[in-house]
């Protein structure tokens, strides 16, 4: 009589499969919480002390570590030798493992929780079981996953399917790797230590995509934990999303995130912004984004911070765009960009996890950093030169700090009344920066004179400020640190500027 044996945390889907097991003859033996659920549906149940004639002990903490056990998984049935040794100990083989582990991930997420109790749900018995059976999947089945029930029984019912196993093996150890990833990567952070000297990530394939940033490269999404990050943003219309459309979608987030709790939009091409602005309603700002580079613009994805209502659909539907993003939409907004059938529209909010590290794959290695920071401790502004700031030039650069930091490298911008009018971004220098960003804003007939400059690091020589002044911008924020600061700062003096130094640098590169 072939034998499974059960146990897991997850019980859905877990009678039917049970039952669909008893069906094929399967003799049923499990543990705990998982023997009461099948007894509870009617189902006979062999508890597994009964098979290891060893009580479970230790609160649970040791039930399945046995001979008995791992003997029937490990077993190989090709070789006589092995069949002799466990029929010499009565052991009888293991032919399906259905397991999954204790949710260690979710309990140690929750708020408050005590450190013993996330101990608890370290599983060890459960993932013995899973990696020996994995070993041996030539001669057992072993499912990680509910979603595979159904298939598993399918197989079982043709006789077995050598592939299937060999898949279901796969996915253990990978299952595996991401559990115990899990679990140092949380005795790291009760340290502190939020760059350990070893560091294992585990993620997950959400979706193959078409191609790569070109056609012939292959590509897919994976994700470090399903419902985070852009795997949370849920497709409300539009063709399959690109390659191409993850990596715009997160540069646009990037722009509108400072922004969180007003009106505001971003539109993004290539990575980086070519209009960003503030306003009174989500079409306000809109507007006062998409005028600043409007032929950019095509083509381009777009970032909101507040729901999506009709009045914005509407505009922005006269727009060749690619993908749109916002926390909501109105049922109105749906059906009026919906009737654009390549737009993408994805709903719901795609923030960094708390603690979340921003990684960067390079050849051989990875780069690890922590997020940009959305939010900006002015008690470190300084401004220095001899006129202060008016009221209006601070809120003008208190927007272009912000609005600069989502701009490639070197970047500048040019703000005004909550809304960029000129960018700059991705120069090798920063006073091409600075050209590139007077230059945009005059060709779009944008009137320069009074704007504020914003810039991502600081100005090397006072070529960049002679630039800035020459087109009539009035007041400066950067980070400072420069050799030349006391040039730099004596330019913008003699052009009669109000600069201010943050202190802290906004490179993206």
């Amino acid at each position: 009589m072939p034998r499974a044996l059960l146990s897991v945390s997850d019980k859905s889907g877990l009678v039917d499969l049970a039952s669909g097991l008893a069906a094929l003859g399967f003799e049923l033996v499990s543990t705990g919480g998982t023997a009461k659920a099948l007894r509870g549906a009617g189902l006979t149940v062999a508890d597994i002390s009964e098979i290891t004639h060893f009580p479970e002990m230790l609160d649970g903490r040791v039930k399945t570590l046995h001979p008995v056990v791992h003997g029937g998984l490990l077993a190989r049935r090709d070789l006589a030798e092995h069949m002799a040794a466990i029929a010499a100990h009565q052991i009888q083989p293991i032919d399906v493992v259905v397991v999954n582990l204790y949710p260690f991930r979710e309990t140690a997420a929750k708020a408050g929780i005590h450190a013993d109790e996330v101990i608890e749900q370290i599983d060890i018995g459960c993932p013995s079981m899973l990696r020996s059976a994995a070993k041996n999947f030539a001669s057992v089945t072993v499912v990680v996953d509910p979603a595979d029930y159904a298939r598993v029984l399918t197989a079982l019912k043709d006789g077995g399917d050598l592939d299937l196993r060999r898949d279901l093996a796969e996915k253990v150890y990978a299952h595996t790797a991401a559990y115990d990833a899990a679990i140092s990567g949380w005795f790291a952070a009760q340290r502190g230590d939020r760059f350990p000297a070893r560091m294992s990530l585990a993620v997950e394939q959400q979706q193959m995509l078409r191609y790569g940033e070109n056609p012939g490269q292959e590509a897919a999404f994976y994700v470090s934990a399903r419902g985070r990050g852009l795997g949370a943003l849920v497709q409300k219309g539009g063709k399959e999303l690109s390659f191409n459309n993850f990596l715009d979608l997160d540069g646009a987030l990037l722009a509108a995130d400072p922004f969180e709790g007003q009106p505001a939009c971003a539109i993004v091409k290539h990575t980086t912004p070519c209009g960003l602005a503030v306003g009174s309603s989500a079409a306000d700002a809109y507007r006062k984004a998409l005028a600043c580079d409007p032929v950019s613009a095509f083509g381009s994805v777009i970032a909101f911070t507040v729901p999506v209502d009709d009045a914005a659909a509407e505009l922005v539907s006269a727009l060749f765009v690619e993908c749109i993003v916002a926390p909501a939409f109105s049922e109105a907004a749906v059906e009026i960009l919906g009737r654009k059938k390549n737009l993408r529209v994805l709903e719901g909010t795609a923030r960094w996890s708390p603690g979340e590290l921003d990684v960067k794959h390079v050849r051989g290695g990875l780069l690890v950093q922590q997020p940009t920071p959305v939010t900006f401790d002015e008690s470190t502004w300084k401004v220095v030169t001899k006129r202060q700031p008016s009221s209006q030039e601070l809120d003008d650069l208190r927007f272009a700090w912000r609005a600069v930091g989502s701009v490639k490298s070197n970047a500048i911008v040019l703000a005004r009344g909550g809304a960029t009018i000129g960018i700059g971004a991705g120069q090798m220098s920063r006073v091409d920066a600075a050209f590139m960003a007077v230059h945009k804003a005059r060709t779009l007939g944008h009137d320069t004179a009074g704007t504020a400059l914003g810039s991502d690091a600081y100005f090397p020589f006072r070529d960049g400020i002679d630039q800035a002044a020459a087109a009539g911008v009035t007041s400066i924020i950067q980070p400072g640190g420069s050799v030349r600061d006391s040039e730099v700062i004596a330019a913008a003096d003699e052009h009669g500027m109000a600069m201010v130094v943050t202190g802290q640098r906004l490179f993206r590169h």
